[in-house]
C-alpha cells in the first residue's frame, strides 16, 4: 500500500480523516442511500427502456401461461413501427372493453404495494392494457379463412404453430364476437394494426373490438423472464418472413425496417432515442396500473 506523505515524512492528515471518514459511517446510513439510488435507477429504466409485465390471462396460450412475466422493449417503436408477428402491449381504445379478472387489494397498504410496483414495473397492468401478436400492418389485407382454415395476410395463408386452440369455424361469424374464426377480408387502415391472440378460443382481439392506432402500442415483448423455467424469447415466428409487402409499401410507401437488435433492444443512434423517447414518455405517463387483458 503506498501513502502520502507530507514533507517532514508524517502522513497527509486530510487523507487520514477522509479513510477515517468512510470507515465510520455505519450501515444503517449507506443502506437507505443504496436503496435509493437503485429505486430511482429501476424507475428510469421502467419509464424509458424496459418494464415487466404480468400475464394474468390465457389469451396468449400457449405462448404466454397465466402468471409469466414478459420483458418489454419500450424504445424499439420510437425508431420503427411495429413488424408481423411480434407480441405487442398496447393500450386499447374505446372499442376495447375492459374486463377485470381480480378486484385489486383494497386498503393503504395495497395500494401502496400497487403504487412501488407499478413506479418499478412489476405491477399487475392496467385494466385498458393489452397483449397481442400482430397480424397485419397498415395496408395489410387479412381474412380468415382459405380451404384450410388459415388466416390469410395478402392472400399467402399463416401456417401459425403457435396457435394450439383455434376456434370454431362453424359458427357465424360476428363483427361484435371473437367466437368465430371466420371474418370477412379487413384492410388495415393507415397508422394501425390488426392484433390477434394465440388462444383464439378465448382471445377478444381486433376479431370483435377492432384494429389498434400505433401510438397505442407501450412496447414489444421479447423475453419471458419468468419463472425461471420458461425463460425464453419471443422471436417473429418464420411464417411471417416470406410475406409479401403491404399495399401502402409496395405503391412506393417506405417498408417497415428492422434495425440490429440486441437481446430484442433496439441498437440506435443516442441522441435520436434519446429525444424520441423523451417524447413519448409525456405520452405514457398517462398510462396507470397496468393489467393485461384476454
Amino acid at each position: 500500500m503506498v501513502q502520502m506523505l507530507d514533507e517532514d515524512g508524517t502522513a497527509d492528515p486530510w487523507r487520514r480523516r477522509a479513510r477515517r471518514t468512510r470507515r465510520q459511517m455505519p450501515l444503517w446510513q449507506e443502506l437507505p442511500l443504496l436503496l435509493i439510488v437503485a429505486f430511482c435507477l429501476a424507475v428510469l429504466i421502467r419509464t424509458f427502456l424496459l418494464q415487466a409485465f404480468f400475464i394474468p390471462s390465457g389469451s396468449m396460450e400457449d405462448t404466454l401461461l397465466v402468471g409469466d412475466r414478459v420483458l418489454v422493449n419500450k424504445v424499439v417503436y420510437d425508431v420503427r413501427d411495429p413488424l408481423r408477428g411480434e407480441v405487442v402491449v398496447f393500450r386499447g381504445t374505446d372499442n376495447w372493453l375492459p374486463q377485470v379478472d381480480q378486484a385489486p387489494p383494497a386498503g393503504f397498504a395495497g395500494k401502496l404495494g400497487r403504487t412501488v410496483g407499478d413506479l418499478v414495473g412489476v405491477s399487475r397492468p392496467g385494466e385498458k392494457d393489452f397483449i397481442k401478436r400482430v397480424i397485419g400492418v397498415p395496408g395489410d389485407r387479412v381474412k380468415c379463412c382459405d380451404a384450410q382454415g388459415r388466416v390469410t395476410v395478402n392472400g399467402v395463408p399463416l401456417d401459425e404453430s403457435y396457435v394450439i386452440r383455434d376456434s370454431p369455424l362453424d359458427v357465424p361469424p360476428n363483427p361484435r364476437e371473437c367466437r368465430s374464426r371466420r371474418f370477412d377480408e379487413v384492410v388495415v387502415p393507415p397508422g394501425q394494426l390488426w392484433v390477434m391472440g394465440d388462444h383464439r378460443l378465448v382471445s377478444q382481439d381486433a376479431r370483435c373490438q377492432g384494429p389498434v392506432p400505433i401510438d397505442n402500442v407501450i412496447g414489444r415483448a421479447f423475453m419471458i423472464v419468468w419463472p425461471s423455467s420458461r425463460w425464453a424469447s419471443l422471436p417473429i415466428p418464420e411464417t411471417f418472413k416470406n410475406l409479401p409487402r403491404p399495399a401502402a409499401a409496395s405503391a412506393g410507401g417506405p417498408a417497415p425496417v428492422e434495425p440490429a437488435t440486441v437481446g430484442g433492444v433496439a441498437v440506435v443512434v443516442p441522441l435520436t432515442a434519446v429525444l424520441s423517447v423523451l417524447a413519448r414518455s409525456g405520452r405514457s405517463a398517462r398510462a396507470r396500473q397496468r393489467r393485461l387483458l384476454p
